[in-house]
């Protein structure tokens, strides 16, 4: 059949070209999976990750940059989850911190992605909280739980169907981690209280 063959051959060119792409996308994922994580457990140990998040910056931006051509490869979910890692490492060091909480449009990331990293943070936020509260600091313990409940009131506006994004667990494990954490700062206070009687 006339023409059959090109059309094949057009067809297996723009598939191995995007084969060649799904396989460097997913190295750079698993890469960027790992230096976030690195870099939260380096927050969490008193540790400065700058560098690490300057790194996975680069990375990250690179990775976008060889999507451009194929971006359904964007919503794969391994550079769906290295988009949410990486969010999530640099929102709890804006935090940490102190500085202004930057916008899915200034890192780079689609909106599911960052609202799934930014609702992660509050476990990470829990962790603090319990880090201070072992070392006896209630105020510091109790800075991470209003920071967690300020996240918890702004992804709760994120009222959409799972096809949109899939949110509704880590809402509700979100309510979940901040009723726990209430709590035992309440408990730490009382024992405290109870330490200065005695």
């Amino acid at each position: 059949m006339k023409g059959l063959k090109e059309a094949v051959d057009y067809v297996e060119k723009e598939l191995n070209e995007k084969d060649a792409v799904r396989e460097i996308a997913l190295k750079a994922s698993r890469d960027i999976l790992r230096r976030s994580k690195e870099a939260i457990a380096m927050m969490h140990r008193g540790n400065d990750p700058i560098e690490i998040l300057r790194k996975l910056r680069e990375e990250h931006m690179a990775l976008i940059s060889t999507l451009k051509e194929h971006p359904e490869l964007i919503y794969a979910g391994y550079v769906s989850d290295a988009s949410q890692e990486f969010t999530e490492a640099i929102i709890l060091y804006t935090i940490f911190y102190e500085h202004e909480i930057p916008s899915s449009r200034e890192l780079k990331v689609d909106a599911g992605s960052y609202a799934m990293g930014l609702a992660d943070v509050i476990g990470e936020l829990r962790r603090s909280a319990l880090e201070f509260l072992r070392n006896g600091d209630v105020n510091k313990a109790e800075l991470r739980l209003s920071q967690m409940e300020e996240i918890y009131e702004q992804i709760m506006r994120l009222d959409y169907p799972s096809a949109i994004v899939n949110i509704r667990q880590k809402q509700d494990i979100g309510r979940a981690l901040i009723e726990k954490t209430r709590g035992e700062i309440a408990i730490s206070k009382r024992l405290m209280e109870v330490e200065k009687r005695l």
